[in-house]
C-alpha cells in the first residue's frame, strides 16, 4: 500500500505539473544535454562519451541541490543511481551498502583521479567543493589502482566501477554562498562558499559547520543502548589555489580538505572525536598537440578515537580506543592521442599506507596493531576510434607488500607478506546511430587481505564477552580474485528522453566478506566465502517532459550467490549487504512563485548481513519518500535569497540496518541561501 500510495502521489504531481513555468536556467536537461560533454575519468583527460566504452552518468552541483543528504554523506549524492546500494548507518557512521552485487569495496572512489575511501572520505569530505561526479559503472580501467585502506571493510577494488568526485577548477567569476539552517533534533547548520580568479590564479575557499542533538539511531534493547541524545559537532574547513600558465591545459593545483567531528553515542563514556585531512597537489600540461602530461599525489590522514565502557555491567569509562591512518597515492599518466579520438595512455602509481590502532587506559596507550603497506603499478592502455567502433585494451602490473608489526599487542609469526599481480582491462562499444549504442566491457581485479580483516580490532578471547564490540581476527584469509563483465544499450528515442540498459556478471574467488557472528556484543569477522557470483540487469530512463519538468526512473535486479562446498553453512548462501532489487523514482520541477519541487522515493528489496546459513539475518524491503522544496525569495542582478525545505522519510518507516542501526524515521530540515 506504501508503494501504491507513493506511485500515486509521483504520477498526480507529475501531471499536474506540464503547466509549469519555464526554468531561468535549464539544468534539468541532465543526459541529454550531457552527451555532448567531456568525460575525464575514461584516459584521465577530457574525451567525447561516445568514445567511452562504459556506462557513464554525469552528475553537477545543481543536480544535487535538488535532493536531499540528511545524513551528510556524499555517497548520498548517488544514491538515486542504479546499479548500487547506498546505507549510510547514521550521521556518525559510514556507508555500509553495496556496488555491482559485490559488497561495499567493490566502486573505487577517486578525488580528482586519487583514491580515497568511500567509508571514511565519503563521511569528511564537502559537495560544495565539486564541479561533477562521474560514475563509471562495470569493470573499471587499469590505470586505477586499489586503495590501501586497511580501516572498515579493508581494500577497495574498482571491480565493479570508479566514482570519481571532480573539484572545480578554472573559476570564471567571483561568486559566493553562505547558508544556514536547522531542522530536527535541534540540528543547526552553517555553510560558506566563495570563489574568485585573480589573473592566472584561481581559487576556492569553504567552510561548514553542524551540530544536533541527534536522535536515537540503535534498535530496543541493541548493544548501541542509547540512554540520552547521541549529540555531534562537525566542522569542514577546505580551500583549492588553481595556477594556469600560458594555457588553460597547463596548470598546478593544491586542494586541502580538514573535517573534524565529535560528539558522543549517547552514553556518558562513549565520546568520540575523528579528524579526517585530504590533500591533492597536480600538475598537468598538455605539452603538444597530442601530448599529455599529469602528475598527481596526495596525503589522507585518518584520526579516530573514541570511548568504550562497561556495558552491560555498568557505563564506567574502559578505556578510549582509536585507530591513526594516513596513505599518500601518487600517479604519472603521459597520453598520446593519435588517429583522430584514439589515445594511448600510459604510467605509474604508487600507495604508502601506514596503520595503527591503539587501547588508552588511565592515560597509557598501548598499540593494538601496527602495520604498513606499499604499492605500486605500471599500467598502460589502447583506445582506438575507427569510425562508429571503440576499441579499448589494456594491462596492469601490480606489487603489493604489507609489513606487520604487531596484531593485537602481539608479533604475528610471518612478519611479512607480498603479491605480483597482472590485471587486464578490455572494452568494446558500436555507436550505431547518434541515439543508439552497444557497449560491453571486462576486466580482473586482485585484493589483498588487509590489516583490520587480518587482524580485527578484538583478541579471539573476546568472542561472545558482553561489552566487547567490534571486529574478530581472521589471519589465515587468502587474497581474492575477480573478473567483472557487463554488456549494455543505451537509446535515445527523442531528444528529451535517454533509456539504459545494463546487464552484469560478476565472480570473485576467495571473495572475502564481513559477517556478523554475534548481535549483542556486535561482533563482525572478515571470511574467505568461497566463489562468489552476482548478477543482474538495470533499466534507466530519463525524460524532460515539459519546459520546467524533468523525471527518472530505475530499477536494479541483482541475484548473488556463494558456492563453498567445504562449507555447507555457506554454500548457496547470498553476498551481504546485496539487496534483490533497487528502484528510484523521482521529479524536479517548477511551479508558479519561482516554487520548485523535488519528491524522490527510493525502494530497497531483501539482503542478508551474513553468508552464515544459520546465523544470517534478513534486512528490508523498505521504501523512503523524500522532499525538497525551494522558493526563490529574492533576486536582483547581484543578489539571489532562496529557501529550501527538506521532508525526509515521510512514511516515517524506522526501517533497521545490520550491527542493530535503525533509521530514527521521519525529519526536516530548513534553510536560507544567499548567493551573490
Amino acid at each position: 500500500m506504501i508503494i501504491s500510495g507513493a506511485t500515486v502521489c509521483l504520477v498526480t504531481f507529475f501531471y499536474t505539473c506540464g503547466a509549469a513555468l519555464a526554468l531561468d536556467r535549464n539544468i534539468y536537461d541532465l543526459s541529454l544535454d550531457k552527451l555532448s560533454d567531456l568525460v575525464i575519468t575514461d584516459t584521465k583527460i577530457g574525451q567525447s562519451q561516445e568514445t567511452v566504452t562504459q556506462k557513464v552518468e554525469l552528475y553537477y552541483p545543481e543536480e544535487f541541490d535538488q535532493q536531499t543528504t540528511y545524513n551528510g554523506n556524499i555517497a548520498e549524492l548517488l544514491k538515486y543511481s542504479s546499479g548500487q546500494f547506498v546505507n549510510p548507518l547514521s550521521r556518525n557512521d559510514a556507508n555500509w551498502g553495496s556496488f555491482g552485487g559485490l559488497g561495499p569495496k567493490y566502486n573505487g572512489y577517486l578525488l580528482d583521479g586519487l583514491p580515497i575511501d568511500s567509508f571514511a572520505d565519503a563521511m569528511s569530505l564537502d559537495p560544495w567543493a565539486f564541479g561533477q561526479v562521474e560514475i563509471h559503472k562495470g569493470p573499471a580501467s587499469v590505470m586505477y589502482s586499489n586503495y590501501l585502506t586497511m580501516d572498515f571493510a579493508g581494500n577497495e577494488a574498482p571491480l565493479a566501477g570508479i566514482t570519481n568526485f571532480i573539484l572545480k577548477d578554472r573559476i570564471d567569476s567571483p561568486a559566493t554562498r553562505v547558508m544556514v539552517g536547522g531542522g530536527s533534533y535541534n540540528t543547526l547548520t552553517g555553510r560558506l562558499f566563495h570563489q574568485d580568479r585573480k589573473e592566472n590564479l584561481n581559487y576556492f575557499i569553504g567552510a561548514s559547520y553542524e551540530q544536533s542533538d541527534y536522535t536515537n539511531y540503535g534498535t530496543p534493547n541493541s548493544w548501541l543502548n542509547i540512554i540520552n541524545n547521541p549529540e555531534y559537532q562537525k566542522t569542514r574547513l577546505y580551500a583549492k589555489l588553481t595556477y594556469l600558465f600560458d594555457r588553460d591545459d597547463h596548470k598546478l593545483s593544491l586542494f586541502a580538505h580538514h573535517t573534524q567531528h565529535s560528539g558522543d553515542a549517547g552514553r556518558p563514556n562513549r565520546d568520540f572525536t575523528h579528524k579526517y585531512d585530504t590533500i591533492n597537489a597536480s600538475y598537468s600540461n598538455q605539452i603538444t598537440q597530442t601530448v599529455n602530461f599529469q602528475l598527481k599525489s596526495g596525503y589522507r590522514n585518518y584520526d579516530r578515537r573514541w570511548a568504550e565502557d562497561n556495558f552491560p555491567a555498568d557505563l564506567g569509562l574502559r578505556e578510549h580506543d582509536g585507530v591513526e591512518q594516513s596513505i599518500f597515492p601518487s600517479d604519472l599518466t603521459i597520453n598520446f592521442s593519435h588517429a583522430g579520438s584514439s589515445m594511448l595512455t600510459f604510467g605509474a602509481d604508487s600507495q604508502v599506507a601506514t596503520y595503527k590502532t591503539f587501547a588508552e587506559i588511565d592515560g597509557i596507550k598501548k598499540t593494538g596493531t601496527d602495520v604498513s603497506a606499499y604499492s605500486t603499478g605500471l599500467f598502460l592502455q589502447e583506445k582506438y576510434v575507427l569510425d562508429k567502433w571503440v576499441f579499448r585494451a589494456g594491462g596492469r602490473f601490480n606489487y603489493t607488500s604489507h609489513s606487520y608489526d604487531l596484531f593485537n599487542g602481539i608479533s604475528p609469526a610471518k612478519r611479512e607478506n607480498s603479491w605480483d599481480s597482472f590485471l587486464w582491462s578490455t572494452g568494446l562499444r558500436y555507436n550505431l546511430t547518434p541515439g543508439i549504442a552497444l557497449y560491453g566491457n571486462a576486466a580482473s581485479s586482485f585484493v589483498a587481505p588487509s590489516a583490520k580483516q587480518l587482524g580485527g580490532t578484538l583478541s579471539a578471547a573476546s568472542a561472545g564477552v558482553p561489552g566487547q564490540n567490534g571486529q574478530l581476527p581472521s589471519l589465515d584469509l587468502k587474497p581474492e580474485k575477480g573478473i567483472g563483465s557487463d554488456i549494455g544499450l543505451d537509446l535515445r528515442p527523442m531528444d528529451t528522453m535517454i533509456i539504459g540498459i545494463r546487464g552484469f556478471f560478476n565472480q570473485v574467488d576467495d571473495a572475502i566478506v564481513e559477517n556478523v557472528i554475534n548481535a549483542t556484543p556486535s561482533q563482525s569477522r572478515s571470511m574467505n566465502a568461497g566463489n562468489a557470483l552476482s548478477y543482474g540487469f538495470e533499466l534507466n530512463i530519463d525524460h524532460k517532459f515539459a519546459e520546467a519538468v524533468r523525471w527518472f526512473a530505475n530499477l536494479t535486479y541483482t541475484a548473488s550467490r556463494v558456492e563453498n562446498p567445504l562449507d555447507s553453512d555457506q554454500n548457496g548462501a547470498d553476498i551481504p549487504f546485496v539487496p534483490d532489487y533497487i528502484a528510484n523514482a523521482g521529479i524536479t520541477a517548477r511551479l508558479p512563485l519561482d516554487i520548485s519541487v523535488s519528491p524522490y522515493l527510493h525502494m530497497v528489496g531483501d539482503y542478508y548481513d551474513s553468508t552464515s546459513l544459520s546465523n544470517r539475518r534478513k534486512f528490508g524491503s523498505y521504501q523512503l519518500l523524500n522532499i525538497r522544496a525551494q522558493k526563490k525569495v529574492f533576486k536582483n542582478a547581484d543578489y539571489t535569497l532562496n529557501a529550501t525545505v527538506d521532508l525526509n522519510n515521510l512514511f516515517d518507516n524506522r526501517y533497521e540496518m545490520p550491527w542493530q542501526f535503525r533509521d530514527p524515521g521521519f525529519n526536516a530540515f530548513g534553510s536560507l541561501e544567499l548567493t551573490f
